[in-house]
């Protein structure tokens, strides 16, 4: 839509034909989203909305680096009782105790750390009695 709109033709009339034309090349076919509700529509407005929502598409966090570890922690344990295997168990937990000990060494910024490396050991036992039903 880079054409001006010639004199003489009301603004509305110019607008119309240029959304039938587009329609008719194919222009709003395919389009992400179509026919599907719109994120968010029944929410509160916020006007940060977009800020949030390029923060979670780039996978960024407003949190300090101790909070996103604690996260991380909670997670890794939680992605541990769902694991398929002991090896992923403990694949999962090494990775994670790995960073929980970088960061007991060199302390990040934010809130106190307040976490200790898992024992791998002990969550593999709870592992396999949540599997035996226990």
């Amino acid at each position: 839509m880079t054409e001006r709109k010639p004199a003489g033709v009301s603004f509305e009339t110019w607008v119309d034909r240029q959304i039938r034309e587009a329609e008719e090349r194919g222009a709003f076919a395919d389009l992400p989203g179509a026919g599907k509700p719109i994120p968010g529509l029944g929410r509160p407005y916020d006007a940060m909305w977009w800020i949030k929502a390029k923060m979670e598409r780039e996978g960024l966090s407003a949190l300090p680096p101790s909070l996103m570890l604690r996260k991380a922690a909670e997670d890794a344990r939680q992605e541990a009782s769902r694991a398929r295997s002991e090896a992923e168990v403990r694949r999962i937990l090494t990775e994670m105790n790995e960073s929980i000990r970088q960061a007991l060494a060199r302390p990040p910024e934010g809130p106190p750390l307040n976490l200790e490396p898992f024992d791998i050991d002990a969550v593999v036992w709870e592992w396999h009695a949540e599997r035996r039903g226990g």
